[in-house]
């Protein structure tokens, strides 16, 4: 079943507009990265040291994005949770998604 669009049905949550952008371009950077790492590793020159450092340029812009998405949530949707009356649903499910963090 479709989700609804954001702003068709009130109690619809969606990610903030600023959050999406910000986290998008992280994210780009980290595809940027790992497909330097994919080159890097079909070269058999390659050296370890430098891998490993892509590969923390990779770990960073994924962790970034994380926190922005983390924050748009926290501020858009937490926050005025107690307003729309869905507090308890909205803890427990970012107690589920901070499990894979």
């Amino acid at each position: 079943m479709p989700q609804p669009a954001c702003h068709a049905e009130p109690q619809h949550l969606c990610m903030p507009e600023d959050a999406r952008k910000r986290a998008a371009r992280r994210l780009n950077i980290a595809r940027g990265h790992l497909e330097s790492i994919v080159r890097m590793l079909d070269d058999p020159d390659a050296y370890c040291v430098d891998v490993l450092r892509q590969i923390k340029a990779v770990q960073g812009a994924l962790s970034g994005a994380g926190e922005v998405v983390l924050r748009g949530h926290l501020q858009a949707h937490v926050a005025t949770a107690a307003q729309r009356g869905d507090s308890e649903e909205i803890i427990e499910e970012l107690m589920e998604a901070l499990k894979y963090t």
